[in-house]
């Protein structure tokens, strides 16, 4: 963002600001926030200490990690604010949320939570950090709501390391999709509007996260599974058989299909070719994304028996039709293919909170090891980001007209059934600002 659109935007940015000063209680950080705002929002090519010291007048990198590192201030406290403010500016009944995680590439070994483990990012085993991240998707935009860091088994038993990297003694081992449950929890419990939720296998394969989104009145997941996840087509005589030993699984994997029970990816290939639907789901940034899509109903497992009835969707690339991806859902009987398929699409947007805000805010461009550090600098990027899409929500509204969150719904994330429809305009926040990605799946009514 250069100067002049900062100054465009001023008043609307002094108003956001203002809102967390309070959880500032010295004026030296609270100003300094201000600052490391500025600096993650300017159009420096990198967000490092020293280029952003330069870019909002400092003389060096000092203020700014006094601000990540010693100063008095609690990362969680202002996560919660920014969530009353995620709240009044993208709530939505029909709000979905997106779990999903990406990788801080880094060198070392000191780095809280650093090792040689898979990151998306890079598509490969790296040395890197691991951040998992819920997101939220409305009508009125998308943007992030929580983060937690991934801490492995090796550091969470190494105290020596743990004690290094200022990890507090609270801090126990969780999974990802532990993790992504806890951030589930504490936005219900902020009152964050939520009717689904939404996410790839890491968080699908899990079934105590299946059933936490289940148990929610009101709310409903539809989350990616495994080719291998195994359903059973019909309820069993007799309930199935006994539950797998070893009871709770600590880990996301799928266990084998237990007896009576069949595969996700076998039901869906014995379904006859009249089940298939092709729609189009929103408009990525290649274009229009159609798929040849399905869905069935079948009984879902849980630890080795068979829990409650649910949908089996399935989602078929129209050039390669071995390329197939599977999802489970909870929605009542009656609800449209088209819903589900909808619901799929908002997970990308995640990806897009991840990609604008280490594109444009600084997300993985810090230069801090210790646990509170890296959650105090992860937040404050979240909070650019969240200021960016509300000022592409309004300068989207003062284009084209203030819209209802439900046509705006319709228009953006709808679903339909050919092949050529145009895709949604890209519209540019306003001048000289860093311009998001649009919304490509905004919650519509069931």
């Amino acid at each position: 963002m250069t100067p002049a659109a900062m100054t465009a935007w001023a008043a609307d940015f002094e108003a956001f600001h203002a809102r967390f000063a309070g959880y500032f209680p010295r004026r030296e950080p609270r100003e300094q926030l201000v600052k490391y705002l500025h600096g993650l929002l300017s159009a420096v090519k990198r967000k490092n200490g020293w280029q952003i010291a330069e870019a909002v007048g400092d003389v060096d990198p000092q203020p700014t990690q006094r601000l990540l590192y010693s100063a008095t201030w609690d990362a969680d406290a202002v996560r919660d604010e920014l969530q009353h403010y995620v709240i009044e500016q993208f709530g939505d009944v029909n709000g979905i949320g997106v779990l999903d995680e990406t990788g801080f590439l880094k060198k070392g070994t000191q780095s809280v939570g650093v090792k040689r483990q898979y990151s998306g990012t890079a598509g490969k085993v790296e040395n890197c950090q691991i951040g998992v991240f819920l997101s939220y998707v409305s009508p009125q935009g998308h943007t992030f709501l929580d983060r937690r860091l991934y801490l492995p088994k090796e550091w969470c038993q190494d105290r020596a390391r743990r004690d290094a990297a200022k990890v507090p003694k609270a801090v126990a081992f969780q999974t990802k999709p532990q993790l992504g449950g806890a951030m589930l929890r504490h936005a219900w419990t902020q009152g964050v509007p939520m009717r689904w939720v939404t996410g790839d296998e890491v968080y699908g394969n899990t079934p105590d996260l299946r059933a936490l989104i289940a148990r929610q009145d009101g709310m409903h997941y539809v989350l990616a599974v495994a080719a291998h996840c195994p359903v059973w087509p019909a309820p069993p005589p007799g309930g199935g058989p006994p539950p797998h030993p070893g009871g709770h699984r600590s880990r996301p994997q799928v266990a084998p299909a237990p007896p009576g029970a069949s595969t996700v990816s076998a039901i869906v290939a014995s379904w006859p070719a009249e089940q298939w639907q092709r729609l189009t789901v929103a408009a990525g940034e290649k274009g229009l994304r159609t798929y040849d899509w399905a869905q069935g109903r079948v009984v879902e497992s849980q630890r080795g028996r068979p829990r409650v009835a649910c949908w089996l969707l399935a989602r078929r690339s129209i050039t390669d039709p071995t390329d197939i991806a599977y999802y489970l859902s909870d929605a009542s009987g009656d609800t449209a293919l088209r819903t589900l398929a909808s619901v799929t699409a908002a997970r990308w947007t995640v990806e897009q909170c991840i990609e604008e805000s280490k594109g444009e805010v600084g997300l993985d461009e810090y230069e801090v090891r210790y646990w509170q550090s890296w959650h105090r600098h992860i937040t404050c990027a979240m909070l650019a980001h969240a200021w960016l899409a509300h000022i592409r929500s309004q300068a989207r509204g003062e284009k084209g007209g203030r819209r209802t969150g439900r046509t705006h719904g319709t228009r953006s994330m709808s679903v339909v059934r050919h092949r050529h429809a145009a895709p949604s305009p890209i519209h540019s926040a306003a001048p000289n600002l860093v311009s998001l990605a649009p919304s490509q799946a905004a919650a519509s009514a069931p």
